[in-house]
């Protein structure tokens, strides 16, 4: 049977390893390039909107990544 500390201190690693993962590029996407809420209905579309979300994200990220010539 697993402890209760055991448990505990696998969660706390998950969540510690979610927070320096994903949820920051959840919070770029809402403050920077202001993305709140959905503006289409319907899985397909939704999934639509999400992929160029991403899509701007990439760009923004590759962007910044380039070298610079000048």
């Amino acid at each position: 049977m697993i402890s209760s500390a055991n448990r505990q201190g696998r969660w706390k690693f998950r969540y510690a390893l979610r927070k320096q993962t994903v949820e920051p590029v959840f919070g770029i996407v809402k403050s920077v390039l202001g993305f709140r809420q959905f503006s289409l209905r319907g899985l397909d579309q939704v999934r639509g909107e999400w992929n160029l979300v991403c899509l701007a994200w990439n760009l923004k990220r590759m962007a910044g990544l380039r070298p610079k010539f000048g």
